[in-house]
């Protein structure tokens, strides 16, 4: 397993790779402010080679529309890379938020890491992203 963390002044990212699957942490509130650290964590990371994550969202008290766009922008990255994302939250006010948007039913949910990063990634995951998941 490896692990790196950025810290800032509205929160930290942190990573690990763990089954294939590189685990973004974000802890803090994502918001116009702290998404671009986010969104160049992860771009960074898929710059080395990443292609596989999963969005740790359990340590993040808050999400507004601006980090609904962060997650849309860097969805749009990792597909072009034919990755994967799978979000791991179990906060029903940030999984509102998706709801509100409009992407609850497009992503791939998880309560735990654990759970998210079971059962392998599969490189088109995303092919058919944004279209809604059955």
């Amino acid at each position: 397993m490896t692990e790196q963390e950025l810290a800032g002044p509205q929160g930290s990212v942190g990573y690990r790779v763990t089954n294939g699957w590189t685990v973004v942490g974000a802890s803090g509130e994502i918001d116009i402010a702290f998404a671009p650290v986010v969104r160049a964590a992860v771009v960074r990371l898929l710059d080395d080679g990443h292609r596989h994550f999963v969005l740790d969202l359990r340590g993040a008290p808050f999400l507004d529309s601006s980090g609904l766009g962060m997650i849309v922008a860097v969805t749009k990255r990792i597909q072009a890379r034919h990755g994967s994302l799978r979000i791991a939250c179990d906060d029903e006010r940030l999984l509102r938020v998706f709801h509100l948007g409009g992407l609850r039913p497009v992503y791939s949910f998880h309560d735990t890491v654990e759970e998210a990063t079971a059962r392998p990634a599969g490189a088109d995951e995303l092919a058919d992203w944004p279209h809604v998941r059955h």
